[in-house]
């Protein structure tokens, strides 16, 4: 068994901890404001496709715009909307697991059996039917996301409640005569919102992999709006001509927003954990 020197494992805990919020927070930034800098772009078709040079960083798409800029737009609406549908798929399976563990009985076993349906369901084939019926409409990208990435959160909601009803504290304060209101507020609640919190972080990357899957198959948002998924698709006869800069750029972002709200999660959920058995 191998002995870890404190200061190291610390520093090591720190930087695993720290980094993807720095992430989050850089991604988050730039997406902010180099739209606001840039401001409103004008399509200038003699100056599409051109590589990255010292006046446009990332180069320009096909249609002349400068791709560092759509990129920031995408990626502030693909964040948008991916938060959108981890907060209402959050809210969702709350609501579900909160009344599925205090109702029990036949209804527990329903909604559990109902879970077990939705998850056995192929989720990008359900999104893509419910986007394509409202094809194009942010409200429909959402419901398609949040429709089918609730279950999960449901049933860690209601393993929570679960646990904590059951609970040695819980019980010796409903016979100290507590209210029912009491015992929510000083024990249910606590539990369910730190795991309905590292839920809701966990499931932004797929939120955001399914939003722009969906724009990439061309069933989430038209093409004339800005978004990772419909820069990558742009990008898909754009590169063929040599112009690798059209999906790098895009796919770069993409791939660091969704590591760094992984890795976000399993960090919230690390801390949740109790203290593994490290030998000092």
């Amino acid at each position: 068994m191998s002995i870890i020197a404190p200061d190291t494992a610390r520093r090591s805990d720190r930087v695993a901890t720290h980094w993807p919020w720095l992430v989050i927070a850089t991604l988050t930034g730039a997406a902010l404001i180099i739209p606001a800098v840039a401001g409103e772009q004008i399509a200038d078709f003699s100056a599409a496709l051109r590589p990255p040079s010292a006046e446009h960083l990332a180069g320009t798409d096909h249609s002349g715009y400068d791709l560092l800029t759509r990129t920031a737009q995408g990626l502030q609406i693909s964040l948008v909307i991916a938060t959108l549908c981890a907060v209402a798929a959050t809210l969702l399976g709350l609501v579900i697991g909160v009344g599925a563990a205090l109702i029990g009985g036949w209804v527990d076993a329903v909604v559990m059996r109902v879970v077990d349906g939705v998850n056995a369901l192929p989720h990008l084939v359900v999104g893509i039917v419910i986007a394509a019926m409202w094809r194009g409409a942010p409200l429909a990208i959402i419901a398609s996301i949040a429709l089918t990435h609730w279950p999960a959160i449901a049933r860690i909601v209601r393993a929570e409640l679960l646990a904590v009803v059951r609970a040695g504290w819980v019980q010796t304060a409903r016979l100290a005569g507590a209210s029912h209101w009491f015992i929510a507020r000083r024990h249910l609640l606590p539990a369910v919102t730190g795991q309905a919190l590292i839920a809701m972080v966990m499931l932004l990357p797929h939120a955001v992999w399914h939003e722009s899957t969906l724009s990439f198959l061309g069933v989430g948002l038209s093409p004339d709006r800005a978004s990772l998924g419909t820069l990558l698709g742009q990008a898909r006869g754009d590169v063929l001509t040599g112009a690798w800069w059209t999906l790098a750029v895009p796919a770069g972002a993409l791939i660091a927003a969704a590591l760094a709200f992984a890795a976000a999660g399993t960090a919230l959920r690390r801390r949740t954990e109790p203290p593994a058995g490290r030998v000092w």
